[in-house]
């Protein structure tokens, strides 16, 4: 087997030392011999390079572990590369989501004015770092984790000839939820899967060859415990003959999700940076003390308060900050997860047998309704290097309107980023569902310019088209 390279811009993040753990646990699989850690912020990335370390040391890995600011030099020769930025950081988010919130509409990262701002704000530079590992390293694979990922994928697909794949725990998670609740294990469980990034639902469920979808929708209990909050009366689910993923419910219950943070007094992207603020002036405190397994085991207990606190401010109104959470499997070793969708990717990519992986993918007629060039969220066989969408068909009329607009919303921002355009950014916010009305698009449109100028500043661009 040869020698692999993984590459990881935006290394500082910090989920990278849950996905070194995981490419641990297969690193002989894998045939990694270096990870490296490419990050313009060089102080996080050594910070996540030390936990990472550490777990080496606890596991018993032998590939190394570089941190570098040097895009060419972290992407040269690399086999894959994954892409999990966030540019302005939590701080961009946090203001974000409260902008969003000030103006009447939901406050959330990737869906709506905060998916808006953010794909405004991450398309331009993730495609800048797309130029230089097209001339560096064209044949890498690019896996997208850079939030809005279906939005950013769709992006670097049209824009460059890269090969690249969108990737997104949210479906895997919710079957696995499905499997508990079924009582059955995920391996026998197949979920008919279908959609957008963060936009999607299971429209069946095959147990040895049976769908089950049926009884499933007539057990009320098991249809609330598909979530980790209370989002979707089951009523809805069984009306829609669909199962939605979590992120759906920012469309169908939005109100209500506004309410919950004006009741809070806070958005998910407020509470996130003020965790991580902790987590950082902590891990700092530890690292220099020289205790880096300390660090680690205060890394383990903020994953756990992230994960058990996950949607429960929009859906329960309940504080990520305050009181106690519900117990979490720990994160390192769940199931499910940023880094076991990650690991899934790869050892399909490198390996020989096809697996069955939901991924952001070029449509090429998967959905009947979408065009050939769209990215769509889909299952896939992968197996060495190759990756087939699976034919969906056309979308259920209770869901295609939907899809369809948010669809076209994707296609307006993408070229109001590329093309700087004031034009094509109001009308990606007149066109999305959570938006729709001028006045509300023209005076966001204002905010974002007065608070995040260097980013957004063409939004006061009155080019004519």
């Amino acid at each position: 087997m040869s020698c692999r390279k993984l590459t990881i811009i935006g290394g500082g993040g910090v989920r990278t030392p849950l996905l070194l753990y995981g490419l641990l646990e297969r690193e002989a699989s894998l045939g990694l011999c270096e990870v490296v850690l490419y990050d313009i912020e060089r102080e996080r990335a050594e910070l996540m390079a030390v936990l990472g370390r550490e777990l080496i040391r606890q596991l018993g890995g032998a590939f190394t572990l570089t941190v570098t600011t040097d895009l060419e030099a972290a992407v040269a020769d690399a086999t894959a590369i994954i892409t999990s930025v966030r540019v302005g950081g939590l701080r961009a988010r946090a203001r974000d989501e409260r902008l969003a919130i000030e103006h009447g509409a939901v406050g959330q990262e990737t869906t709506g004015v905060g998916g808006w701002a953010m794909a405004l704000r991450t398309i331009p530079v993730v495609l800048e770092h797309a130029r230089v590992i097209e001339r560096v390293n064209p044949e890498a694979w690019v896996l997208v984790f850079t939030n809005p990922a279906g939005v950013i994928t769709q992006a670097l697909t049209a824009q460059t000839r890269l090969r690249v794949l969108g990737i997104c725990d949210t479906p895997s998670e919710l079957f696995h939820r499905i499997a508990r609740a079924l009582g059955e294990p995920p391996e026998q469980v197949v979920c008919d899967y279908f959609g957008l990034n963060h936009l999607g639902w299971v429209r069946a469920v095959f147990v040895r060859g049976r769908d089950e979808m049926p009884r499933l929708l007539q057990d009320e209990e098991a249809l609330r415990h598909l979530y980790p909050a209370d989002l979707f009366d089951p009523g809805l689910i069984r009306a829609l003959g669909l199962i939605p993923t979590e992120y759906v419910f920012f469309y169908y219950a939005h109100t209500r999700a506004l309410e919950n943070q004006r009741r809070v007094g806070a958005s998910r992207g407020e509470e996130l940076e003020h965790l991580n603020e902790q987590l950082f002036r902590d891990l700092a405190r530890e690292i220099g003390a020289g205790r880096p397994r300390e660090a680690l085991a205060t890394y383990r207990a903020y994953l756990r308060r992230r994960s058990a606190s996950y949607l429960r401010l929009e859906g329960n109104a309940e504080s990520a900050l305050h009181g106690e959470m519900p117990e979490v499997e720990d994160p390192f070793v769940a199931a499910t997860g940023y880094h076991r969708v990650a690991l899934e990717t790869l050892m399909a990519l490198w390996g020989t047998e096809p697996r069955r992986l939901v991924l952001n993918v070029l449509n090429r007629g998967a959905i009947a309704d979408l065009e050939p060039d769209d990215v769509v969220e889909v299952p896939c066989l992968v197996a060495h290097q190759d990756v087939r969408p699976l034919a969906i068909g056309r979308l259920p009329d209770a869901v295609r309107g939907l899809v369809l607009s948010v669809k076209t919303y994707e296609r307006l921002v993408i070229r109001a980023a590329v093309e700087r355009s004031a034009r094509w950014a109001r009308l990606a916010l007149l066109v999305h569902p959570l938006i729709g009305e001028w006045e509300v698009a023209q005076r966001i449109f204002a905010a974002f310019h007065r608070q995040d100028p260097g980013h957004l500043g063409f939004a006061n661009d009155e080019r004519s088209p």
